[in-house]
C-alpha cells in the first residue's frame, strides 16, 4: 500500500515538473512576440536616434537648421550626395507645417538626413531618413516615445524613417501618413 502511493506521488510530482519545465521553455520562446509597440522600438535604434537628434535641434532659436528651406534645391543635393542616393523633403503645407530646412547627421555607419518643419504656431517636427535599416524588412509603422517625444517610424526598401514631435500621437499619426504617401508616389 505504501508503495502505491509514493509510486503515485512521484508520478505527480515528474508530471508537475514536466509542466513546469514546458510552460517555462514555451514562455522563454514567446516572450518577444508580445511586447507592446514602446518596448519593440528597444529592437530598433532607429526611434531613439530620431528622437534625441529632435530634442538636440528642434528647440534652437538660431540655428535649428544647417541649411535653410530657402536654399531646399541646395540642400537636397548636398543630402543626397552625402548619403549616395536621392532624398527630399515632403511638403507639408496642407497640414500647416512648412520646411524650415535640414542637416546632416552621423549615424551609426553612413550619413543620416534630418529635415526639420515648423507650424504657425512655432511647434517642429522632424524626418529622420536613414539608409542603415536596409537588412530589417518590417514596412509596417511603428510608434514609440522617448520622454516627450512621439515618434512614429517605418523601414521602406532602403529607407528608415522616423517623425518626431512633441505633438499628440494622433496627429502626429496623420503627418507620418503623408509622409508615406508622398514618399510611395516617389
Amino acid at each position: 500500500k505504501g508503495g502505491f502511493m509514493t509510486r503515485w506521488s512521484l508520478e505527480r510530482i515528474a508530471a508537475g515538473a514536466l509542466i513546469a519545465l514546458f510552460s517555462g521553455a514555451a514562455g522563454w520562446l514567446a516572450h518577444g512576440q508580445y511586447q507592446p509597440a514602446e518596448s519593440m522600438a528597444r529592437l530598433s535604434p532607429l526611434p531613439r536616434q530620431a528622437a534625441v537628434a529632435h530634442a538636440v535641434f528642434s528647440p534652437d532659436v538660431r540655428r535649428p537648421v544647417e541649411v535653410g528651406a530657402e536654399h531646399e534645391d541646395q540642400l537636397v543635393a548636398w543630402l543626397s550626395k552625402r548619403m549616395g542616393t536621392p532624398v527630399r523633403p515632403p511638403k507639408l503645407g496642407v497640414l500647416g507645417f512648412e520646411l524650415i530646412g535640414g542637416r546632416l547627421l552621423p549615424g551609426n555607419n553612413d550619413p543620416v538626413a534630418q529635415f526639420m518643419y515648423q507650424d504657425s504656431s512655432g511647434q517642429r517636427l522632424t524626418l529622420y531618413v536613414s539608409t542603415e535599416n536596409t537588412s530589417n524588412q518590417e514596412t509596417a509603422f511603428r510608434f514609440a516615445q522617448e520622454g516627450k517625444v512621439n515618434v512614429f517610424y517605418w523601414i521602406d526598401g532602403k529607407f528608415g524613417y522616423a517623425l518626431s514631435a512633441g505633438i499628440e500621437k494622433e496627429h502626429l499619426a496623420r503627418v507620418a501618413t503623408a509622409v508615406y504617401d508622398q514618399i510611395e508616389r516617389k
